[in-house]
C-alpha cells in the first residue's frame, strides 16, 4: 500500500503548430496530422486519495459541470479499467481559459490519468495510458506523451519532435468558436496530404529561425464563419503580425526567436488601432516547454 496520500501536479497548455485533415473515418472520426508543443501556461490540480471509492470535485469550476468535467471522466475510466476501489477528490486551479484550443481539459484529463496511475499504483504503461486517453479525446494522448510531437491517425499515433524552445504571443479574441461546427463544416478541406520526413524537416529549420509557414485546416472555416475575426486577422497580418490559429481556436499564436520580441509586438499590438468591431480579450507572451 503506498503512503503517498497526496500529489499535486501542473497540467501545461498546448498549441498546434500546425494541424492538417487528412481524411475522416465511417465512424465520423477526423484523421489528423498535427505538431503539438507544451507551453508554460499551466492549470494545478492536486488529488487526495480516499478509501471510499467516491470521485468528485474539491471546488466548482465555472461553465463546467461536474458530470461532464474530463478530470471526472479520466479518474472514472482509469478507476473501472484497472478496478480500484480507492476514489479521489480534486481540486482544479485553471488558468487555460476553455474553448480557446489551448486543450485545457484534454491536459487536465491527461495529467489525472497520469497521477491517479501513480497515486492508485495501478501500473499501467504510458501507451496503455495513451490507449485510455484517446477514449477522452484526441488531445489527450499528446498531453500523456507530454513532449513535443507529431500526431497523426486521430490523435493516439505519436513521434517524438524535437524543436528548440521558442516564445509565443498568443492572441485571444473575445469569442467563442463552437468545435462541432468547424468539424461540420462542408468547406473544411478532409484532404490534405501528409507531410513527409523531408517537409518535416524543413518545417524544423524554418521555425528554429523564427520562419513561420505552417497553416491549421480548420482557421479559414472559423474565419468564414465569424467575418469580424477575419477582418481582424487579416488586418494584423497586413501590419505585420502573423498569426495562425491553435486547435480549433479561438486562440491564435505568433512564434518568436526571444520574449524581448515577442514583448514587443505585444506592447505594438496594444497601441493598435484595432478596425474590426471584435475586440482582443487578451494578449500574452509564452515559451513552449520543449
Amino acid at each position: 500500500m503506498s503512503l503517498i496520500h497526496s500529489i499535486t501536479a501542473k497540467a501545461p497548455a498546448k498549441l498546434n503548430l500546425f494541424l492538417h485533415i487528412t481524411g475522416q473515418r465511417a465512424d465520423g472520426y477526423h484523421l489528423l496530422q498535427s505538431l503539438f508543443t507544451l507551453i508554460d501556461l499551466e492549470d494545478t490540480l492536486t488529488f487526495t486519495s480516499t478509501d471510499d471509492g467516491h470521485i468528485y470535485r474539491i471546488n466548482d469550476i465555472e461553465g463546467i459541470p461536474e458530470e461532464q468535467d474530463l478530470v471526472i471522466r479520466a479518474a472514472r475510466l482509469l478507476q473501472k479499467t484497472a478496478g480500484v476501489t480507492r476514489g479521489v477528490g480534486i481540486q482544479v486551479l485553471k488558468r487555460i481559459p476553455s474553448g480557446a484550443g489551448l486543450g485545457g481539459g484534454s491536459s487536465d484529463a491527461a495529467t489525472t490519468l497520469k497521477v491517479l496511475n501513480q497515486l492508485w499504483e495501478t501500473g499501467l504503461s504510458q501507451e496503455e495510458l495513451i490507449h485510455l486517453g484517446v477514449q477522452l479525446g484526441a488531445d489527450v494522448p499528446f498531453f500523456i506523451f507530454g513532449q513535443t510531437a507529431i500526431a497523426q491517425g486521430i490523435g493516439e499515433l505519436l513521434q517524438s519532435y524535437p524543436l528548440k524552445p521558442l516564445y509565443y504571443l498568443i492572441l485571444r479574441p473575445a469569442l467563442s468558436i463552437p468545435t462541432v461546427q468547424i468539424f461540420k463544416s462542408p468547406d473544411l478541406v478532409r484532404n490534405s496530404p501528409i507531410l513527409s520526413p523531408v517537409e518535416l524537416e524543413a518545417l524544423r529549420m524554418s521555425l528554429e529561425k523564427g520562419q513561420y509557414v505552417a497553416r491549421n485546416d480548420l482557421e479559414p472555416v472559423a474565419l468564414a464563419i465569424f467575418p469580424s475575426l477575419r477582418i481582424l486577422i487579416d488586418a494584423l497580418r497586413e501590419a505585420g503580425f502573423h498569426f495562425r490559429m491553435t486547435g480549433s481556436g479561438s486562440c491564435f499564436f505568433m512564434p518568436f526567436l526571444s520574449k524581448e520580441a515577442a514583448e514587443k509586438a505585444k506592447q505594438q499590438i496594444e497601441s493598435w488601432d484595432n478596425p474590426s468591431d471584435l475586440a482582443i480579450q487578451a494578449l500574452f507572451v509564452v515559451k513552449a516547454l520543449g
